[in-house]
């Protein structure tokens, strides 16, 4: 595979791991707004099918097509941009694996509470905050 061809892989998945994050973050957000429960736990649901979707297979592209590039310019892993960019990435996604563990969660309070007629538990506005 051409190193162009890499590249517009890796900046693809980089634009749909992030608008991916951005657009979930800001529907999530708009239906807690709302307080209609079922609004709320359709999204919840899709937010979660949005994560399986497109966000793990972006995470998954990014560091195949990353090293692939690295590899064929011919670059050394121990490079200064190079290894601030693969912490960079491992931060995030220490912190992206606990969010969608949240988002499972909240989606089946929600799913919970809209069955049984309930509202959601005290525990789900914690997350939701």
């Amino acid at each position: 595979m051409s190193y162009q061809l890499l590249l517009l892989v890796h900046i693809l998945s980089s634009t749909l791991l992030f608008g991916t994050g951005l657009g979930t973050a800001f529907h999530g957000w708009m239906a807690q707004r709302s307080r209609d429960l079922r609004a709320i736990t359709v999204v919840d649901r899709n937010v979660v099918l949005a994560d399986w979707l497109f966000t793990a297979p972006a995470v998954v592209v990014q560091p195949v097509t990353g090293v692939w590039m690295v590899r064929i310019a011919g670059f050394p892993f121990t490079k200064g941009w190079l290894v601030l960019a693969i912490g960079l990435y491992v931060v995030v996604g220490a912190c992206w694996l606990p969010v969608v563990w949240l988002q499972i969660r909240m989606h089946r309070m929600a799913e919970r509470a809209l069955r049984d007629g309930t509202p959601l538990p005290p525990l789900y506005q914690r997350y939701a905050s």
